[in-house]
């Protein structure tokens, strides 16, 4: 056995469930480390058009396509606020679950201050009309193929804009279209304030699954103009601030809570075994003498010797002629002479035919007993 092994096995039940404990939460966090850096949002479950997201409908790919030219990305997580994406150059808020007034309020105020937003789906048309006072109106109609329409630098040079057909503008309201075919409209524009709207009824040709098809990618990096800042509203996707334990994801928070289950179910089993395995020395019976005193004292609380002692006289008696080789119902005299040839004292043989009185006599009467189990061989 290695001294590595010796002292691990001398280390104390509970530290050693300790150490595996934090051995494992670490080994946990690395493992789901790697996983989450390379599936990070593969899930098909997770939010449509989110930056974050790496599945059919995310727009990871989209992030990526902007940084790979020349422009920085931040995914803005929480609220939308005016002080939040003031940094930003370019806003994408596309297929948002809900934005609430404040936030509403603050996109357009950073719009009027120059600021350039993309927004679109559905769930965009709340912060359009918090935009605009005729805003597009959208339509599940879907436009598969897309061409530009005017000459608005969003779409220059482009040729096709290939979608998944999952909705349009079937009125521009107060925005110019840009995209569409001959009855729907995918994306229009428009300038407010100092700064450039951009509204796309179907984010799908910027998701993952058809950025790399027609002219989908040049029309992104179209959208974005000269943008240095490209800010993604995750907040609009569920993606909060989060702070102490919030801070965790939620795939380590469920590992934790289960290590620290198993942990205490391993404590409850292991609870009779910490501390020694065994008695450091066996238990021994009281001592014999502890017996006898006890037996005296219950003797001498009868207070009739004569009748307590009588049984043990009959059995020396009995036991005697047994070893004497005399019939049981030897005489008192056939046991004396026995007695006194096994060199009994006149004490001895006296004590088991004599009523006992006193503590002597019953001494004696033990001692009779003691020698007739010895066979007479004297002590």
């Amino acid at each position: 056995m290695s001294a590595r092994t010796t002292t691990w096995r001398r280390l104390h039940p509970a530290v050693r469930a300790v150490i595996v404990l934090v051995v494992l939460v670490v080994v946990v966090n690395i493992v789901l480390a790697l996983v989450d850096s390379s599936t990070r949002g593969s899930d098909e479950t997770a939010p449509r058009s989110s930056s974050l997201s790496t599945g059919r409908d995310g727009l990871a790919a989209y992030a990526e396509l902007l940084r790979r030219n020349d422009h920085d990305t931040e995914a803005q997580r929480g609220k939308v606020t005016s002080t939040a994406i003031a940094p930003a150059d370019m806003l994408v808020v596309l297929d948002p679950i809900g934005l609430g007034r404040d936030e509403e309020r603050a996109v357009r105020r950073y719009v009027e201050d120059g600021g350039r937003l993309l927004a679109g789906g559905p769930g965009a048309t709340d912060l359009l009309a918090a935009l605009f006072a005729d805003p597009p109106v959208w339509s599940s109609a879907g436009v598969r193929d897309a061409r530009p329409v005017g000459g608005a630098r969003e779409v220059a040079g482009l040729r096709s804009v290939r979608t998944a057909g999952e909705g349009s503008w079937s009125e521009p309201g107060a925005t110019t279209p840009v995209l569409g075919s001959a009855s729907r409209t995918l994306a229009t524009a428009a300038t407010v304030g100092r700064g450039r709207v951009v509204a796309l009824a179907d984010p799908s040709p910027l998701q993952n699954r058809l950025l790399g098809t027609a002219d989908n990618a040049g029309f992104g990096l179209a959208a974005a103009g000269d943008a240095r800042t490209v800010a993604f509203a995750e907040g609009a996707h569920g993606y909060g601030h989060a702070s102490g334990l919030g801070a965790i994801p939620g795939r380590w928070q469920a590992a934790l809570v289960g290590l620290t289950l198993a942990a205490l179910l391993g404590v409850v089993a292991a609870g009779r075994r910490l501390g020694q395995a065994e008695d450091a020395a066996r238990p021994l019976p009281p001592p014999r003498r502890e017996y006898v005193d006890a037996l005296a004292v219950t003797l001498a609380r009868t207070n009739q010797p004569v009748s307590a002692i009588a049984p043990l006289q009959t059995a020396a008696r009995s036991t005697l002629a047994r070893r004497a080789g005399l019939a049981s119902t030897a005489s008192e005299a056939e046991l004396r002479a026995a007695a006194t040839r096994f060199g009994w004292t006149a004490d001895e043989t006296d004590a088991l035919f004599a009523p006992t009185r006193t503590a002597d006599q019953v001494v004696a009467a033990g001692r009779a007993l003691a020698r007739a189990n010895e066979g007479g061989t004297p002590p």
